[in-house]
């Protein structure tokens, strides 16, 4: 099923914000890419379908992660979280008429994505959320809008330098992700904690041998801690991140695809990237193929 909307413009602002800056409090994230909110965009849906709700009550809860430099952080005394996740949240609201500033951000970690959708705490989640099977028997997932890959975070002075180093060591993630599945099946001793920022200070103080996790998250924490952290080993699992909502309202994987493809065409998705995750150094990707929605 399609669904006719206008098209949400995004514009780039500037493109100075800086993955090592992420936690700065009190910053104004003056420096994220601008996104037009598209007029009079309940107009443009189906009469009860989510998307018409959303629209008609100009507000919408997103569920994001607080603790992933790049991908979604929120300082102490910050209004709202910064990142790629956020800013693909922020395309998909302007595409219902909903501004930045009338979008709720829900914390999320990973042990909660899943009930959060399930129970209607929130809309959708845009947390560094791999897509699996098992996980699309629970809720849906749109995308991927980003594809990444699993490596570890050690200490600058650790010898780890290849997968086959971790095995019989202890290496943390958090619980509720793929990647303590993954680095089990590799050797190592999987230890779980909430959040990704309590894994991080387990390896900083010795307790871990190492964290293991999306690339594109570990290395908001390495630029956060250049001289005590670092990446190593080849990617060696391939994380696609999806936009989740219930499979109570299937019409918004259809919704969710269509702004995701209209968002890469335009170049939006490129400027989110280079806001975000691009100040790390690393070049800009090419856009991921969008999965097929399920058969209605």
């Amino acid at each position: 099923m399609r669904f006719t909307r206008s098209k949400a413009f995004v514009m780039a602002a500037g493109l100075a914000l800086s993955l090592a800056a992420c936690g700065d409090a009190g910053e104004d994230d003056t420096d994220a890419p601008e996104v037009e909110v598209s007029e009079n965009a309940a107009e443009q849906f189906e009469d009860g379908t989510a998307m018409k709700e959303l629209a008609e009550d100009g507000a919408i809860t997103i569920g994001v992660k607080f603790d992933q430099p790049g991908i979604g952080f929120k300082g102490a005394t910050d209004d709202a979280p910064k990142g790629f996740d956020p800013e693909i949240g922020k395309i998909l609201a302007a595409d219902l008429g909903i501004p930045a500033d009338k979008i709720k951000w829900q914390e999320t970690i990973s042990d909660n994505r899943e009930p959060f959708l399930t129970e209607g705490q929130v809309d959708l989640v845009i947390a560094s959320y791999s897509i699996t099977d098992e996980r699309r028997t629970v809720v849906g997932q749109a995308g991927p809008y980003y594809v990444t890959g699993q490596q570890l975070l050690v200490r600058s002075d650790s010898d780890i330098e290849t997968i086959d180093d971790v095995k019989g060591m202890e290496v943390c993630s958090v619980t509720g992700s793929t990647s303590l599945d993954n680095i089990k099946a590799e050797g190592a001793k999987p230890r779980g904690f909430d959040t990704y920022s309590e894994c991080v200070d387990q390896v900083l103080d010795g307790t871990v041998d190492a964290m293991t996790t999306d690339g594109a998250i570990l290395l908001g924490y390495a630029a956060e801690n250049p001289d005590e952290l670092k990446v190593v080993v080849d990617p060696f699992s391939e994380e696609r991140y999806g936009v989740g909502y219930s499979l109570d309202r299937p019409e918004m994987c259809e919704w969710i695809s269509e702004t995701l493809t209209e968002a890469e065409e335009s170049g939006a998705w490129d400027e989110a990237f280079e806001a975000t995750l691009g100040q790390s150094g690393v070049e800009t990707p090419e856009p991921p193929a969008i999965d097929e929605c399920p058969a209605a």
